[in-house]
């Protein structure tokens, strides 16, 4: 998700209408209780395994107790009952057999890759300024504006733009957006099939994500001709679906993963700035400029058993929520030409309150698949009490804590973590990734969970049996969550991208500027 409060421009001397707030909704005010349903009808299709559990300890209980005599005429009854015998075996293997043919398959991540892009492609802020005000394209107000909003964002001096935006003037083109595209794949393509050591033949799944740059030919067929990917690959490209992409493209490998079998899938999440650079004077579309910036991750996900030994992470839980039907939040992030016909992303006032109703959404559904029963049964009884005495108590907050380990929120903006640490009661170590990622690498859309997964890892911090949870924003409007489990302690792959800077951070984010820059080995 892209800007909110502090990217804005400065308020106007009067009272904003509570329609057009900037900041994210106070939770406690109110949960719809018919979301809730959507966790717990998980909660209730998982009921006959749970309840065959305490079933299964009853009879080997009652077993342990039985007297060896009893057994022994038991088996007597049996050996003189041989129909009997062979119904309770066909019994026990039709439900062995439809179990194992019923079961979603787990689907595991062996390895990730995040690019890091070069040090002659960074964009320090008397860089970033100096270019926007020589190219000629914006008036003196813009200009302003953009340096207001880079001292407030939370990027620090070594974030990256594509080549072609560092030309006076600048060069968009669609040969200066292929050559951006296939410069962030097929390196973070490179470094993961090196460190996997899985040879792109056998990929069968490809997807690919990239909002505002598809090509003919697609993005997904670029990796096929660069690797040589086979003829029958499964291959797909989601444009347009904003900064929460990356989680929608897991979710479409995942259930293609539970229909082809022994199958390698490829995960592509990255943005173009190249074509989407905004030269106009709109304020509401010069914040992109500020904030998004070169970036992109791949990863591989396997339904084979053999590599669950390998493997970093299983998959636990996604969910995905659309606003989309509402027309406040499908036209929140919105590209649109401006009054002069340049074209850019408008961001709404309204987009930080838009983006607190999705994710309220979002965790009523996902709090039944990952809390304790404690925190669940205090949740629910506060929502029924709740509806009982017309809105006179407020809903209990559940403590996310206590079901994830670390968490890995959008780097959208330094607004948008902020009111996310505040209205999900967070500590500043659980959102400490997603502010030294963006202070970093800055916005890199879709890719930006798994640089501050990378982050998690450099800084040895995932242990066996954690959870993360990746929260992703996007156009449309969406929220999308996806929870891992550590397989195993996990240390940082090599040419990671943080593997050259992780010993200058954290560093403290003062109202938007560093305490100090970390200094590169």
């Amino acid at each position: 998700m892209e800007g909110g409060r502090d990217e804005q421009a400065p308020p106007r001397r009067r009272t904003p209408s509570p329609g057009r707030s900037r900041r994210l909704p106070d939770f406690l005010q109110s949960v719809n209780l018919k979301y809730v349903k959507l966790g717990y009808h998980y909660l209730i299709t998982h009921l006959l395994t749970l309840l065959l559990i305490p079933l299964m300890a009853v009879i080997l209980l009652e077993a342990a107790q039985t007297d060896p005599d009893e057994l022994r005429q038991v088996w007597l009854h049996l050996q003189y009952n041989l129909v009997s015998v062979l119904v309770c075996s066909a019994v026990f293997v039709f439900g062995t057999t439809l179990y194992i043919m019923t079961r979603p398959r787990p689907v595991y991540l062996v390895d990730y890759a995040c690019y890091r892009p070069p040090p002659e492609l960074k964009a320090p802020f008397h860089s970033f300024m100096e270019h926007s005000q020589l190219c000629g394209g914006f008036n003196e107000s813009a200009l302003e504006f953009q340096r207001r909003i880079l001292e407030r964002s939370g990027l620090g001096q070594d974030t990256c733009l594509p080549v072609a935006l560092h030309y006076l003037p600048p060069r968009p083109s669609m040969a200066a957006a292929r050559e951006e595209a296939e410069q962030v794949m097929f390196g973070a393509l490179d470094t993961l099939f090196n460190n996997t050591g899985v040879k792109p033949k056998d990929v069968g799944v490809l997807v690919v994500n990239c909002s505002l740059f598809n090509p003919t030919p697609s993005l997904s067929a670029m990796i096929v001709n660069r690797y040589k990917l086979r003829g029958n690959i499964k291959s797909f490209n989601l444009g347009g679906m904003g900064c929460s992409a990356g989680v929608l493209a897991v979710d479409l490998a995942r259930d293609l993963l539970q229909v082809h079998r022994a199958t390698y899938a490829v995960v592509v999440s990255t943005e173009n700035i190249t074509q989407n650079w905004y030269f106009g004077n709109r304020k509401s579309m010069l914040i992109p400029n500020c904030l998004f910036r070169v970036g992109a991750a791949a990863l591989l996900l396997s339904n084979r058993a053999a590599d669950r030994r390998r493997a970093k992470y299983k998959l636990v839980h996604i969910v995905r929520t659309h606003r989309g039907a509402d027309d406040r939040a499908f036209r929140c992030v919105y590209q649109e030409q401006d009054e002069v016909g340049k074209v850019g992303v408008s961001l709404s006032k309204n987009l930080m309150a838009i983006a607190g109703e999705a994710l309220k959404i979002n965790i009523t559904t996902l709090g039944p698949m990952v809390l304790p029963i404690s925190e669940q049964l205090l949740f629910f009884a506060t929502l029924v009490a709740k509806k009982l005495f017309n809105g006179k108590v407020k809903p209990y907050i559940p403590d996310f804590k206590l079901a994830f380990d670390h968490f890995c929120i959008h780097a959208g903006g330094r607004a948008v973590i902020d009111e996310l640490e505040k209205n999900l009661q967070l500590r500043p170590i659980h959102v400490e990734a997603s502010r030294m990622t963006l202070h970093r690498f800055g916005n890199t859309s879709s890719s930006s969970i798994w640089y501050e997964l990378a982050y998690t890892e450099a800084k040895g911090r995932m242990r066996k049996g954690h959870r993360v949870w990746q929260i992703a924003f996007g156009s449309g409007f969406k929220c999308n969550s996806a929870v891992w489990q550590a397989l195993r302690n996990v240390k940082p792959s090599p040419d990671g991208p943080w593997e050259d800077c992780i010993h200058g951070y954290p560093v403290e984010i003062i109202d938007g500027f560093p305490a100090r820059e970390p200094q590169q080995q």
